[in-house]
């Protein structure tokens, strides 16, 4: 028997985007995964901001859609978390990628998911589901977080326990990251919760807030306080909705690029 090679196509840069080489896949689960790629010399943004990444369609275009940066501002390399959906149009064929493959990156990022987009405070609590955790994973990592709060926290709520990705980097409070090890020791704190597992917190987010359980360990009141704390939201628009409207109802009010406040979510993705 013959190994049969599959020829892949090979993909042109346009005005809108770059071509890179994924330099590593990391599969967590039978639906999760994460990959890096190059980073192109020219290429900045923001920790917490999203960017088109994608292949080649069928239909001999390039396929893209929206994935928060998961990697920090400083990294010389790009990093992306995402599920495996099996019939769906690009992460069907995200899924397969190896080292050495190519990809197609946007050319500009945004997104309001940046400290640009808070008002100054004590508390940064980022909330996330699923995939939602990845602007966080790159926020988490950036040293100016760490000068903006003294408190950094990341609530990632799964089903399962294997769908916990990065776990352990953040269970050992980022101790192997070279810019922020020392501050994440004493400021960085990490809430994981499994709703459909056995684990040590086994509920969703919002009876994590209302027991108490999300704040402990954590200086200050265990409550939000619009006062001290900024919180962005990331994942499953119920939960998204949920609390947006809680805060609101709580004297918070939604942040953008253009009018810092003391929340705010990424409503590319929310719709």
């Amino acid at each position: 028997m013959t190994d049969v090679t599959i020829e892949k196509p090979v993909l042109e840069p346009t005005g809108a985007l770059s071509v890179e080489t994924v330099l590593s896949v990391r599969h967590w689960n039978e639906h999760l995964f994460s990959f890096r790629i190059t980073r192109p010399a020219s290429f900045r943004f923001r920790s917490g901001e999203f960017i088109m990444i994608g292949l080649m369609g069928d239909n001999g275009k390039p396929l893209l859609r929206a994935y928060s940066v998961a990697s920090p501002a400083w990294d010389e390399e790009l990093e992306f978390l995402s599920i495996k959906v099996q019939d769906g149009p690009l992460t069907s064929k995200l899924q397969l990628i190896q080292p050495g493959d190519q990809i197609y990156l946007g050319r500009k990022p945004t997104g309001t998911l940046v400290t640009d987009a808070l008002l100054p405070g004590k508390r940064l609590f980022m909330l996330s589901t699923g995939t939602g955790l990845a602007p966080f994973l790159s926020l988490s990592r950036d040293p100016d977080v760490y000068e903006f709060y003294e408190q950094v926290v990341v609530v990632h709520s799964v089903r399962r326990v294997s769908d916990l990705a990065f776990r352990d980097e953040m269970e050992g409070k980022l101790a192997e990251d070279p810019l922020v090890a020392e501050q994440a020791a004493t400021q960085f704190h990490y809430v994981p919760t499994c709703t459909r597992e056995a684990f040590h917190n086994n509920v969703r987010i919002d009876k994590l807030v209302e027991s108490g359980a999300l704040f402990e360990g954590i200086e200050g009141p265990a409550r939000f306080d619009p006062e001290t704390d900024r919180i962005m939201m990331c994942g499953s628009m119920e939960m998204i909705k949920q609390f947006a409207a809680w805060f609101e109802e709580n004297g918070f009010t939604e942040g953008s690029n253009a009018a810092p406040g003391q929340f705010v979510i990424e409503r590319a993705f929310v719709g």
